[in-house]
């Protein structure tokens, strides 16, 4: 054990608490301590996060604060705002924070300026193509735009765009592309007209292998269709810094837009990447978007520990994972346009925290990251919250609502309300084997049947949980909402001392699939792959595909 492995004095202090806490049922935290609601909720003008019920109290706040501060949090997270190179692995500055920075206020003048620059062009492309200046090879209007990408070129997009639904331009469809199974490419071009279809292509350096695949079969399709390859030009923008690949593409330069290194992929809905965002919706939304982030960017930097959303997010998770072994994380949006938030999340967390080794190439002592899932109320409610209340695995959860629905059916959002909030006191309280045979007991039911049924209808509760409500679900306030977990994702990398930005283990398989792909080919010889499970599928593929 060296001497950075010896557990420090905040360290030490938090395992002492965590043995007197521990034990501790939420029903107790909260006999305990008549103002805990008042005390364990924070507002910022007007997005509200109580985590009363979290397994915590403000004597635990206050030991996480310490730790955090021991560790380096805020150094870090000060040298991540001033431009450092902390994608250490790859010598990367991580700004994506500058790109909505509209006067360099928290980060680099030059390079907010440089954004803002990038973010006039794509305006201007915006424009064009909802006016109606944009025409396609025949000289139709766009009416389909489709997002090809694949990763944060895909999920970040196609997240913000489901979930500002009613800010939706009815003149135009948008569509997203991904996987490089061509079921997605094929059943989505079988509906578009290629007269009136915008493709985007979404790849900084213009050679993802997915990206790509997809690409130049949608570049076939139009070129088929439309019998010319001078009509790529007219149906196909890039979101790129590979120009000379761009231009071999057929796209013209002029419709291409950039970001940059100090962008990460799972990080990158500010940038370009972002414009399938404003072709949906418009581009004064992508600005409220980024405004909303750009608030909570000024909160993270401002507000101390103990009062920092962000901040706090991540000191939970660190507890849970750290002291109580807890392995998972849901995210359960009572919302139907988040749907695609928990994937989203799921990436953005998994990839950046999923790491065995810290900063300086040593093993991490314990856990990290959790598996984070999750699925929209009250859909979820019937899928897996029965292993939420009463299974083995304690899953610390956030739930996610909007005090005011952006529909006209107010009764179904009341209920959506009283869902979210019942689920939020069901796993925190649970109901006791008391509880269960008096409440059988008053319904008149035979001593038998009690003692029966009462161990299946207790419920242990004690299971944490976050709320975040918010008034309604505007693009200001996701603005606040993502950012808020990109910074979560970020301090609790630097807890654990992990970096947070780079991908390795993306490029694996990677590389392995271009190893094993010629192998597949029809006119493919002898079979090469010298791993004997790969080489006995390989043809069993063969055989089966005759």
């Amino acid at each position: 054990m060296t001497a950075t492995d010896r557990p420090s004095p905040a360290y030490a202090a938090l395992a002492a608490h965590f043995e007197a806490i521990g034990p501790r049922h939420l029903r107790d935290l909260f006999a305990a301590d008549a103002r805990r609601v008042e005390r364990c909720v924070l507002d910022i003008d007007g997005l509200r996060y109580d985590y009363s019920r979290q397994r915590v109290t403000p004597e635990t706040v206050k030991l996480l604060a310490a730790l955090a501060r021991e560790r380096g949090v805020e150094a870090f997270r000060d040298a991540m705002f001033a431009g450092e190179p902390v994608n250490l692995t790859e010598g990367r500055a991580v700004l994506h924070m500058a790109l909505r920075d509209p006067n360099g206020a928290l980060t680099p003048k030059p390079l907010a300026a440089e954004a803002q620059a990038e973010r006039a062009r794509m305006a201007t492309l915006v424009e064009r193509i909802h006016s109606g200046a944009w025409r396609g090879f025949t000289g139709q209007r766009i009416t389909d735009v489709v997002n090809i990408g694949i990763g944060g070129s895909d999920l970040g997009p196609a997240m913000v765009v489901e979930a500002l639904t009613p800010d939706h331009r009815p003149s135009l469809r948008s569509w997203f592309v991904s996987n490089v199974d061509g079921a997605h490419l094929h059943q989505t071009l079988a509906q578009l007209n290629p007269e009136r279809t915008l493709f985007i292509v979404a790849s900084k350096s213009f050679t993802t292998q997915e990206t790509l695949q997809n690409a130049h079969s949608a570049r076939r399709w139009l070129i088929e269709a439309l019998g010319d390859e001078a009509a790529v030009a007219k149906h196909f923008v890039a979101l790129s810094t590979n120009t000379e690949a761009v231009k071999a593409f057929g796209i013209d330069p002029a419709n291409t837009l950039r970001f940059w290194d100090w962008v990460g992929g799972r990080f990158s809905l500010w940038s370009a990447i972002g414009l399938s965002i404003a072709l949906a919706t418009s581009m004064q939304t992508f600005d409220a978007l980024c405004a909303g982030a750009h608030a909570m960017d000024r909160h993270v930097v401002e507000a101390p520990l103990e009062a920092n959303l962000p901040a706090l997010m991540a000191l939970f998770g660190w507890w849970y994972a750290e002291f109580f072994g807890f392995a998972a994380h849901g995210v359960l949006p009572y919302d139907q346009n988040l749907a695609r938030l928990p994937a989203y999340l799921q990436q953005a967390e998994m990839e950046s925290n999923g790491k065995r080794v810290r900063r300086d190439g040593r093993p991490v002592a314990g856990a990290t990251c959790p598996i984070v899932f999750g699925e929209p109320g009250t859909n979820g409610q019937h899928a897996f919250y029965q292993l939420l209340h009463q299974g083995t695995h304690v899953v610390p959860v956030d739930f996610l609502v909007a005090a005011e629905a952006r529909h006209p059916l107010d009764a179904h959002h009341r209920l959506l309300l009283a869902n979210c909030f019942a689920q939020a006191e069901a796993l925190a309280l649970g109901r006791t084997e008391d509880e269960v045979r008096a409440q059988m007991e008053a319904a008149g039911m035979a001593s038998a049947d009690i003692e029966r049924l009462a161990a299946h209808r207790t419920f242990p509760g004690n299971r944490p949980s976050a709320t975040f409500m918010y008034r309604r679900l505007d693009a200001f306030t996701l603005g606040r909402l993502i950012a808020a977990y990109e910074h979560k994702i970020a301090l609790q990398g630097a807890l654990w001392g992990v970096n947070s930005f780079d991908q390795w283990g993306v490029e694996l398989g990677k590389v392995l699939a271009r190893g094993i792909a010629p192998d597949l080919a029809p006119d493919a010889g002898a079979i090469t792959a010298a791993d004997p499970a790969t080489a006995a599928a390989i043809a069993a593929a063969r055989a089966l595909r005759g």
